[in-house]
């Protein structure tokens, strides 16, 4: 039997899961290194190689395959402007990550992380199937130029094929995203410490193939669908998910199945809608009035799956009045469970108010993001007009120099790790080097820098287009691509440790969907940032801005906004970060730290 003593003692059943018929899970029969590769093979074909837009991880790289090489598709096959290819772009990377949270929703809560991805990225083949058949159909793109030059404009139908695809794409990808790392993490036993081992490794590999998959987007991607033809690019990454689906299923046997636990945002709902429930009821002056849930009724008995009693603080009180009793009517006995949309216990209430607080940081690194957008939207058009050669015959494709991007991530990784932590600890006394809170400062100050070397480069550029001399080499960008890159090393990795860290244990995977939704956000940001700069400046003439061709305009001018933009919103984080309390100095609580598995975890939640 599975669940016999025997194998209890023996320690052959693993604790909190269960094999695909619903029996305890036995550890030499289920989970492991298999069914992680599996899981693997996964992520590397449906979301790297074919990559819908492989999400820079761990040290991140950049949402390219798709993403980054849609602009010159928008603009020179579907002869859209600059401004609504830019906008084009970002909304649809901001969609994919913002249903991130609709996918670890519907994981959390109804579907289970297994689920979650077998229909997500069945999805997602379905949404890349048809992004392929409408660039291999010729109805589905306009005619091209005529040679005086005039360009017929996508027509409603073309587009709405289009969008079709991309948004039925997001959709997979969000869905994908939010469970394949937490379903591979769920293969192992953190209690096992040779499991644990194996985990620490699994991540790696993860990372790994992460990365290759990226570089392969920009580079092989990038060239089949430049020279050989977008079909072939994106009919690749279609198989590529079918065949990684296929390589999932076939692992169902082995895997272990974690328990739903319900998704945070529930929880953030109902105190909000408890709390405004009794919006008239006067606070108590004695919080031991407050409930405390009858998980907690026994004094120091800590929450199942981790989560840990908070005590009351005094900031947000108003939302206290989620743990207010209810008075019964007279007569009748109080409810032995109370709904939680009408009494939620301190603890939920405790937690909710941490989110809150982390809300000024949160706000103030969506900006960053905005001009990481700008990296796969108008310097790719830009490097479209500059001198691409290497050599007599080869030239690099436009969207392929994003492998810069990718070179400065992987570069300034180890060079913070090896010079810059050991100098940091001697300044601050920082265990790493600089707190979260101060990397996100260092990235989001070398995003103004990376503002300030495009306006510049875009200046370059225009004098030369404006003398008809010979176009400059695309080697110009590279100090903005750099500089961007470097600062999402910084940026990236502070907000990771920042999120999870202060999150609290009971709403471990709000730490994702907080961390996604600046990057979501960050692209809205840019579309919106984009739509009112082409409106106020107009379309063409001497003013406009974001010009249907680059030489009439003025990207530079863009380029210059974003830098003040950025450096107010600095200002802006500078004050918030100077005034938040981390939450281990706020809570006299057991020590809630996050072990370096955990950490690994949530970046590769990201992939």
């Amino acid at each position: 039997m599975f669940g016999s003593p025997e194998h209890k003692a023996s320690g052959e059943i693993v604790a909190d899961a269960w094999d695909y018929s619903g029996r305890p899970a036995v550890r030499s029969r289920t989970g492991g290194w298999t069914c992680a590769a599996m899981i693997l093979g996964t992520n590397i074909n449906g979301e790297s190689i074919f990559t819908i837009e492989v999400v820079e991880l761990n040290e991140r790289l950049t949402t390219l395959g798709i993403a980054v090489n849609l602009v010159t598709y928008l603009t020179k096959t579907m002869h859209l402007g600059n401004a609504a290819a830019a906008n084009t772009v970002t909304n649809f990377m901001g969609t994919s990550f913002m249903l991130c949270l609709l996918g670890g929703f519907v994981g959390d809560t109804f579907l289970g992380r297994y689920l979650t991805i077998a229909i997500f990225t069945a999805v997602q083949a379905s949404g890349v199937t048809i992004l392929a058949i409408s660039t291999a159909v010729e109805g589905m793109r306009p005619a091209p130029c005529t040679a005086d030059g005039v360009c017929e404009k996508a027509t409603g139908a073309q587009l709405g094929m289009l969008y079709l695809a991309l948004y039925t794409t997001a959709l997979g990808t969000g869905g994908l995203k939010s469970s394949v790392s937490g379903f591979g993490s769920d293969q192992f036993d953190e209690a096992n410490k040779e499991e644990k081992v194996q985990m620490q490794k699994f991540f790696d590999w993860f990372f790994f193939f992460i990365s290759f998959g990226s570089l392969l987007a920009v580079t092989v991607l990038v060239y089949i669908q430049d020279h050989i033809g977008r079909p072939w690019g994106y009919g690749i990454c279609a198989a590529s998910i079918a065949l990684g689906l296929m390589v999932f299923l076939a692992g169902t046997r082995q895997y272990r199945f974690k328990q739903l636990v319900g998704s945070p945002l529930t929880q953030i709902a109902t105190v909000v809608v408890a709390a405004w429930r009794k919006r008239g009821r006067d606070l108590p002056s004695d919080p031991t009035l407050l409930y405390i849930g009858a998980a907690e009724e026994e004094k120091g008995t800590p929450e199942k799956n981790g989560r840990q009693r908070l005590q009351h603080t005094d900031q947000l009180r108003f939302l206290d009045r989620a743990a207010i009793p209810d008075v019964p009517a007279a007569g009748r006995q109080p409810s032995a469970l109370p709904s939680k949309w009408r009494l939620s216990p301190l603890t939920d209430v405790e937690e909710v108010k941490i989110v809150v607080r982390m809300l000024p940081i949160w706000a103030t690194t969506i900006m960053f993001w905005t001009v990481y957008a700008q990296m796969t939207t108008f310097s790719v058009a830009q490097a479209t007009t500059m001198d691409r050669r290497i050599g007599s015959h080869f030239q690099i494709p436009p969207a392929s120099l994003t492998v810069f991007f990718v070179a400065s991530i992987l570069a300034t990784v180890p060079v913070y790790d090896r010079l810059i932590v050991p100098l940091a600890r001697r300044l601050t006394a920082h265990p790493n080097g600089l707190s979260p809170l101060q990397r996100m400062a260092v990235g989001l100050l070398l995003s103004i820098l990376a503002m300030v070397a495009a306006a510049l480069s875009e200046t370059k550029r225009l004098r030369a287009a404006h003398r008809g001399a010979v176009p400059v080499s695309v080697f110009w960008l590279v100090p903005q691509f750099f500089l961007v890159g470097a600062g999402q090393a910084f940026t990236y990795i502070g907000q990771l440790d920042f999120f999870l860290r202060e999150c609290p244990k009971g709403m471990k995977t709000m730490s994702t969907g907080l961390f996604l939704s600046t990057l979501s956000m960050g692209f809205f940001v840019s579309s919106a940032l984009v739509a009112v700069v082409h409106k106020v400046t107009g379309t063409g003439g001497h003013g406009a801005w974001l010009a249907n061709s680059l030489n009439q305009g003025k990207l530079n001018n863009f380029y210059w906004l974003l830098a003040v933009l950025s450096g107010v919103n600095l200002a802006a984080y500078l004050l918030a970060a100077k005034g938040y309390i981390y939450k281990e100095q706020r809570y006299s609580v057991e020590d809630e730290g996050v072990t370096g598995v955990e950490l690994a975890e949530e970046a590769c939640y990201q992939a």
